[in-house]
C-alpha cells in the first residue's frame, strides 16, 4: 500500500480514514451525524462502531478536533480502565507504551441499545474511531447520550513516567506500588 489513506482504508474500510479540510473539523460522514458510509457500520457524534456482533476491528483512531488522528492496533492494547467520573484509560505497548485517556461521559452507556466503549465496543474491538466533540455538539447531547470531551495521548519509555503523567491528568487511575 503506497500511502496512509490506502492502509486506512484497509483497516476501517472505504471513508473511515478522511481526514478534514484544514480548519474546518471532519468531513459529516466521518463526524457521527447518524450518516452511515457503509452498511456494516454505524456511529453516534462521539464514536464509530462496527455493527455486526461477530465483527471485529483491527484497529482504532482517536480523532482530535484539531483535525490530527492516531491509529492504534487492538493487538497492541493490553488494558483499559474506566471510571466513570474520569473517564477511560487505555493502555497500548509496542516500542513504546502509549496511554490514551478519554475523558467524557455517559462512556458506558449502550448507544441504540447495541454497543458502547466499554464492554461492548473496545473489549470487543468493535469500535473504528473515536473523536473530541466541539463544545456546540457537547451542548446538544442528551443526557443518555455518550460524549467525548477530550482526549490524550502520551508515550512512555518507563513506568514511572507513566506514573508522573497519571498523577498530573488522571490520580483516581494511580495504583499504590506493592
Amino acid at each position: 500500500m503506497s500511502d496512509r489513506s490506502e492502509f486506512a482504508e484497509a483497516l476501517f474500510g472505504r471513508g473511515s480514514h478522511r481526514a478534514p479540510a484544514a480548519g474546518r473539523g471532519w468531513p459529516e460522514a466521518a463526524r457521527g451525524d447518524g450518516h452511515e458510509p457503509d452498511a456494516d457500520q454505524a456511529a453516534c457524534a462521539a464514536f464509530g462502531y462496527l455493527r455486526g456482533l461477530q465483527d471485529r476491528a483491527l484497529a482504532v483512531e482517536f480523532r482530535c478536533r484539531t483535525g490530527n488522528a492516531e491509529w492504534f492496533a487492538y493487538s497492541c492494547l493490553v488494558g483499559w480502565r474506566f471510571n466513570p467520573s474520569v473517564g477511560l484509560l487505555l493502555k497500548f505497548t509496542a516500542d513504546v507504551t502509549t496511554l490514551v485517556l478519554i475523558r467524557g461521559s455517559n462512556l458506558d452507556v449502550p448507544v441504540k441499545e447495541t454497543v458502547n466503549l466499554t464492554d461492548r465496543g473496545l473489549q470487543r474491538h468493535r469500535i473504528l474511531w473515536v473523536r473530541e466533540m466541539d463544545q456546540d455538539e457537547l451542548r446538544q447531547a442528551g443526557e443518555a447520550e455518550p460524549t467525548v470531551d477530550g482526549i490524550e495521548v502520551a508515550e512512555f519509555q518507563t513506568a514511572e513516567g507513566q506514573q508522573e503523567w497519571l498523577k498530573k491528568r488522571a490520580p483516581a487511575f494511580v495504583r499504590p506500588p506493592g
